[in-house]
């Protein structure tokens, strides 16, 4: 058995079967199938999943034809082609604009090199009891309300479209900005780092057909902002005082108040800092030193 399976030099040898490996051949496998990875995720995660569908039909089309010589259909699917393809680039061009802006605000060294975004300690305990009690009195009240809060993806671009007001969050001061006929009532609050950064901000709208009609531009705005983010929305309905969450565009609709701090709660626990490469080195380096004077 060991004369059957053998490796050196880079080279797997079973029987008479031989694969020879290298550093960069496994590296790249690697990068190959995390990029595989995230663009399936990323597909299934929109329209694209229903395009490529029917791309598999039309490339099952295109084969039989192949396969039966029908040379005049072929001869369509070959000269279609480019064009088809030009028109899937159009057709995507929301969800590949998405897809870049999230990488570009994505910290790709984050691993490595610690930033501002990624030490940031996200919600306090304070700043949460005060979004869990605002919600329940503007909900009591029937009091429409749009609140956002940024995470990792930085919301700068929707935030200059609103009033900066720099304030800490206290359930008395979001209850005043959403309080009917105020300056402050009109579109989203954005908090960042623990403040409240700015009011009347303006969201993108979603453009998902499955949203209920009984929603209207409040919801789409908040599930918006989540589809091209990873931002956290709380909305409370003007006509029902119902209150719902996005995340990730996915809307979460009739929660309670326990189940709102829970998810604030969750949010936080994800947002505490993490530990660098360099510092998890720095750790192991120490404590096999202190194996060693043990």
């Amino acid at each position: 058995m060991k004369n059957f399976i053998q490796f050196s030099g880079g080279t797997l040898t079973i029987g008479s079967f031989s694969v020879t490996f290298s550093v960069s051949g496994v590296v790249e496998m690697i990068i190959f199938a995390i990029a595989a990875y995230y663009i399936i995720i990323w597909i299934k995660r929109t329209k694209a999943w229903n395009l490529l569908k029917g791309a598999f039909v039309l490339l099952a089309a295109y084969a039989l034809a192949k396969l039966f010589h029908l040379d005049n259909i072929v001869f369509l699917f070959e000269k279609m082609a480019p064009s088809i393809l030009v028109a899937a680039i159009i057709v995507l061009q929301p969800e590949l604009r998405r897809a870049l802006e999230q990488l570009g605000n994505r910290n790709l060294f984050s691993g490595i090199i610690p930033s501002s975004q990624d030490t940031k300690s996200g919600l306090t305990a304070e700043s949460i009891d005060a979004l869990v009690r605002a919600s329940g009195v503007l909900s009591a009240n029937k009091v429409g309300a749009l609140i956002v809060i940024e995470r990792t993806i930085t919301l700068t671009e929707y935030i200059d479209t609103g009033i900066r007001t720099d304030a800490v969050i206290t359930s008395s001061m979001l209850e005043q900005i959403f309080e009917k006929n105020t300056p402050l009532h009109d579109g989203a609050v954005i908090i960042r780092n623990n403040r409240i950064e700015a009011a009347t901000c303006y969201l993108p709208l979603s453009q998902n057909n499955a949203i209920s009609k009984e929603l209207g531009t409040r919801h789409r705005a908040g599930l918006g902002i989540s589809e091209v983010s990873d931002a956290i929305t709380i909305i409370v309905s003007e006509e029902t005082g119902a209150v719902s969450l996005t995340l990730n565009g996915v809307l979460t609709r009739n929660v309670r108040q326990d189940q709102l701090r829970e998810a604030l709660s969750d949010i936080r626990t994800m947002e505490k800092p993490q530990n660098t490469i360099g510092e998890k080195i720095k750790q192991w380096t120490g404590r096999r030193k202190n194996e060693k004077q043990d």
